[in-house]
């Protein structure tokens, strides 16, 4: 184990962006972990493209960082989806694709979170050469954003009824951009609070004293 972002024992990751998942305006680079968005000369941007993680997460801590190695156009944004979230839209519709419907979840350059089609002001905008960390917290359901090493907050809390994977996404609207794949890690808690948040994930909270666990057990559980 070792040192990666805001975790001080942490299993490093090797996943990259899936180059068989992903719009066929993404084009993939240095072993997958960069990604540029519509670099063809000749036809320029003409919608929203993304793509996923070659690898999706339901437990655990995650952590990775995404440089923004430009930031114009509409929308450039990090976050996680299913695999139902969309990749690729057309016909000049430039969109927050990550966020756009139930299926994904994103932050994007503007400081705006998106989910299920609304925006929310987050933080302020961030430029060129941004690095954003992403903490997914599987355990308790809840998304995070770092920029450039600062903790801006949880983003997102209602991730723990998710009955689906999530992987990391990235996506852009914006013509000859790029992004690329920093340090990423995973960490796992321990038995007793792996199987308490395995628990919380399948019994709502109404339910909870109807489960047959001592009483201290099931206020733990409504805490989750």
């Amino acid at each position: 184990t070792c040192v990666i972002g805001p975790f001080q024992e942490a299993f490093p990751d090797t996943w990259t962006w899936n180059n068989d998942d992903k719009s066929p305006n993404v084009e993939l680079c240095s072993r997958n972990e960069g990604a540029y968005f519509y670099i063809d000369p000749v036809n320029h941007s003409t919608g929203t493209a993304a793509v996923r993680g070659n690898k999706g997460f339901d437990r655990g801590l995650h952590y990775w960082e995404v440089t923004f190695c430009e930031t114009f156009g509409s929308s450039v944004m990090v976050g996680v989806g299913t695999k139902k979230a969309k990749l690729h839209t057309s016909n000049y519709e430039y969109i927050d694709i990550l966020g756009t419907d139930s299926e994904s979840w994103g932050l994007n350059y503007k400081g705006y979170l998106v989910h299920n089609g609304r925006p929310t002001k987050f933080t302020d905008s961030f430029y060129s050469g941004t690095t954003i960390g992403v903490l997914l917290d599987m355990n308790a359901g809840k998304l995070s954003y770092f920029k450039d090493g600062s903790f801006l907050g949880t983003a997102f809390h209602d991730l723990l009824d998710i009955d689906s994977e999530l992987y990391p996404m990235i996506a852009s609207t914006a013509s000859e951009s790029e992004m690329q794949l920093g340090i990423r890690g995973s960490k796992f808690v321990t038995l007793e609070d792996l199987c308490k948040h395995t628990v919380r994930r399948y019994v709502d909270y109404k339910n909870i004293d109807k489960l047959c666990l001592p009483q201290p057990i099931r206020n733990e559980l409504k805490m989750l």
